[in-house]
């Protein structure tokens, strides 16, 4: 890392840490941000209808793996904006039960949520779990027509390593090399909220959980690892990202957080830091309240609600 950046990195780190507050939100611009309401329109979906777990893969999938859908009820019968939803786990295990309480905190807001399963390491190695998401959005993109999607206001919202899949699908899943053969526009995010996120793999001792989701060390397969980071795979004009993150974290250490806002910002894109003080990885999620609470307040200002299409 260059001198300056480390510098930059360290005092923001810094004043965070002097700050004493149980969480401190940065903006683009790197100010902290007050905490604000958003107006409610009239309207709001007061009801979900829950369509249970379908099945999102073809008949012709490695596994078959399902999404549970919920769709907003009570709104004016426009078109209306989508989250894809991805549980954490180290690639390996849990179940989308852990993003449950917010995807129906989302689709309360007006979004149609698909909450999804994926493929685990070490059985299935990267890409597959990227292939699983982007067959999910063609699935979502295929039904948008009966579920009212507006196609262009879809977006991503994970935990840990499912934070890590939906900020790759979101940089690199619909152009270059991680593209083919399931990704394209389908599967192209217009905004992520990502938590605990590991966005840079070659940070990581080659433990254990990361060489079975790669297929082996930083020093035996690199462009996995290269591939497979975030932090290496920003565009110019990056989709927005809204970013929260322990500050006591041991196992996704901060600095993934604070180094990915900064690059996200370097490189023209809009992104704003959630720092959770004194909090590790799985308290972090365990107690993400305000966190989650200002990360869908920010998808509603990049795409709005149900109706309310945001022209960027």
């Amino acid at each position: 890392m260059p001198a300056a950046a480390w510098w930059r990195g360290a005092l923001l780190l810094a004043s965070l840490g002097l700050a004493g507050c149980a969480s401190t939100h940065l903006d683009s611009d790197g100010r902290e941000v007050v905490a604000h309401d958003i107006d409610m329109p009239n309207g709001e979906p007061e009801t979900v209808r829950d369509l249970g777990e379908l099945r999102y893969t073809p008949d012709d999938w490695p596994e078959p793996l399902n999404a549970r859908v919920l769709l907003p009820e009570g709104d004016d019968g426009s078109l209306r904006p989508a989250a894809l939803l991805v549980h954490g786990g180290g690639w390996r295990n849990r179940t989308p039960d852990d993003m449950e309480a917010i995807a129906e905190s989302l689709s309360r807001r007006g979004f149609v949520t698909l909450n999804i399963e994926h493929r685990f390491a070490p059985e299935h190695r990267f890409p597959a779990q990227l292939h699983d998401l982007q067959q999910a959005m063609a699935w979502l993109h295929a039904n948008a027509t009966a579920w009212r999607v507006d196609t262009e206001r879809v977006v991503g919202v994970g935990f840990s390593s499912g934070a890590h899949l939906v900020s790759l699908l979101a940089l690199a899943g619909s152009d270059g090399p991680l593209s083919s053969p399931h990704g394209g526009e389908h599967a192209r995010l217009a905004a992520v909220v990502a938590g605990g996120t590991p966005t840079d793999l070659f940070k990581f001792d080659d433990g254990r959980l990361v060489v079975q989701f790669l297929g082996g060390t930083r020093a035996e397969v690199p462009e996995q690892y290269r591939l497979a980071s975030p932090a290496r795979q920003i565009p110019e004009a990056p989709p927005p990202f809204f970013l929260f993150h322990g500050t006591w974290d041991t196992l996704v250490p901060v600095d993934h957080a604070t180094d990915f806002y900064q690059a996200l910002r370097d490189q023209g894109g809009e992104a704003e830091l959630f720092l959770q003080h004194g909090r590790g990885h799985f308290l972090s999620f365990l107690t993400r309240g305000s966190a989650i609470d200002a990360g869908l307040d920010f998808l509603e200002r990049q795409v709005g609600r149900s109706g309310q299409r945001r022209d960027r």
